[in-house]
């Protein structure tokens, strides 16, 4: 486990230092170590859940998987296929039975609850074709063995008078009974990457597929819409974020190609064209967790808004909000966004690039709002910074952005700028970066959270500091000829060359 690692799920540089952790690690014994974290794994909610998850495709085929593998596996004959042909996925299994009277089939499914076959889209009770008075219970292969009952369910067939004699029977699964995982594990290579998760946006499924997969993205996208109700367009991304605008291009794979849609996040409705804008539904949580810092009657400033996810609810939180975007989609729909939700009297939006921004309503909002700021007002700023691409790069621009008086501290606007990382401690990386566009230290004065994990070594963070006084206001310095009240130093300031030097 790299240092990374273990900052990724949560556990302190501390707890590679203890003797336990040191001696499990020397003699290379994983289960030592992974023992170990276990002990630690309160604190990594999901952490089991998400290995097995990552690992479903990639195990090695334990016996289990081998006693149902015609249960849950398409006919053999459709690997290759690049064309969805329904039909080919038919195959015929036998599975074994019990032969029961119909009035106490209920109480035998409750009774042999373990043992009867559990699969979704699967009738567990069908019809016997020799007596219509009797039913068949089809039992789960793995649990009957060369369909021979165990002693267990053989007394509780005793009980209810049942004969245990285990049949056979032909049961034909159908297209419909696969799952889509199981669809896709059994059409693209073996031994290759399987992938049916998506980004569900509205009617609309996005994926990120992989080289490997290209050659069935049509089937891909066909099998995602069949298995997932309320889906009727499925788009694969064909480039990076590269663009001014943070769109990217996209191929619509199946289904209807209408790319503008409807979201709802935190109990708010959005509209967007998916195309032309920026939405991620993973960003959910940190959207709700920077509008819960807010009070009412705080402002925020949000310098690349996008549709609104930060703005919108903030102003029904009876902030004051104001909101910018270059991208002029976005414009477009952060302002129909405003208007569906009946808060654009609350939030005064903008078309311009996130430093002009900063530079011009921001800086003049804030030198209006801080100098009639009195000591016992509660009024928060706050600066939202949603580029992690390029964000840290524009807290340059806070250097000596007000010409005023300083004001009192807990007045000082507080930012909140996002950035992507791959270094080996994340949160270190964002904040020398962080300090070396503010020409200052943010040792002890900032606070870093974890966002999400975009990639394998690539992680998003944010980052969260009240900008010093000395970095957003100009120092008076010694200047001949002028009253000292009116001297104002437009070079660094003394915190200033001390950082850098």
């Amino acid at each position: 486990f790299s240092s990374r690692t273990l900052w990724r799920f949560g556990y302190s540089a501390r707890l590679l230092k203890t003797n336990h952790f040191r001696t499990a690690a020397s003699n290379r014994s994983f289960p030592a170590v992974w023992m170990l974290l276990a002990q630690y794994s309160g604190r990594i909610p999901g952490l089991f859940a998400a290995v097995k998850k990552n690992t479903f495709f990639t195990m090695p085929e334990t016996v289990e998987d081998k006693a149902n593998l015609e249960l849950y596996s398409p006919h053999p004959e459709v690997r290759g296929m690049t064309l969805l042909n329904r039909e080919a996925f038919k195959r015929t299994v036998v599975v074994p039975v019990l032969k029961v009277k119909k009035e106490i089939v209920n109480t035998l499914l409750k009774s042999l609850k373990h043992t009867v076959l559990q699969r979704p889209g699967l009738k567990r009770v069908v019809e016997d074709p020799e007596d219509e008075d009797r039913r068949l219970v089809i039992l789960d292969p793995h649990k009957i063995p060369e369909f021979l009952l165990g002693e267990s369910e053989q007394e509780v067939l005793k009980q209810l008078n049942v004969c245990p004699e285990v049949s056979k029977y032909n049961l034909e699964l159908t297209y419909e009974n696969f799952k889509s995982e199981e669809i896709l594990r059994a059409v693209l290579p073996e031994g290759q990457d399987v992938t049916s998760g998506f980004s569900r946006v509205g009617h609309i499924a996005h994926l990120n597929l992989r080289d490997h997969q290209l050659p069935y993205r049509h089937l891909i996208g066909q099998v995602i819409i069949d298995k997932n109700p309320g889906i009727t367009c499925v788009v694969n991304k064909t480039s990076i974020i590269d663009s001014t605008y943070r769109n990217f291009q996209m191929e619509v794979l199946a289904g209807e190609s209408n790319l503008v849609t409807k979201v709802k996040e935190n109990n708010i409705a959005y509209e967007l064209d998916f195309s032309k804008v920026y939405w991620n539904p993973r960003l959910s949580t940190e959207h709700g967790r920077i509008v819960e810092l807010l009070k009412p009657g705080d402002v925020l400033f949000d310098v690349f808004a996008g549709i609104g996810p930060f703005a919108i609810p903030a102003a029904k939180k009876k902030c004051r909000v104001f909101a910018n975007d270059l991208n002029p989609e976005s414009y477009h729909w952060l302002l129909h966004n405003c208007k569906l939700n009946k808060v654009d009297n609350k939030i005064k939006a903008f078309n311009m690039d996130g430093r002009d921004f900063l530079l011009g309503p921001v800086r003049d909002e804030l030198s209006k709002e801080l100098q009639l700021l009195k000591e016992e007002q509660k009024t928060s700023f706050h600066i939202v910074m949603n580029l992690p691409a390029l964000a840290v790069d524009f807290l340059d621009v806070f250097r000596h952005l007000l010409a005023a008086e300083p004001c009192s501290t807990a007045g000082l606007p507080t930012v909140h700028c996002y950035g992507f990382s791959k270094h080996d401690d994340p949160a270190k990386d964002i904040r020398e970066r962080a300090e070396a566009s503010l020409g200052t230290s943010l040792d002890g004065r900032c606070s870093t959270y974890l966002v999400r994990n975009v990639a394998p070594n690539k992680e998003m963070l944010c980052i969260s500091f009240q900008i010093p006084a000395d970095v957003l206001y100009k120092r008076p310095c010694p200047e001949e000829g002028k009253p000292a009240s009116k001297r104002l130093c437009t070079g660094k300031d003394f915190s200033e060359e001390k950082f850098l030097s």
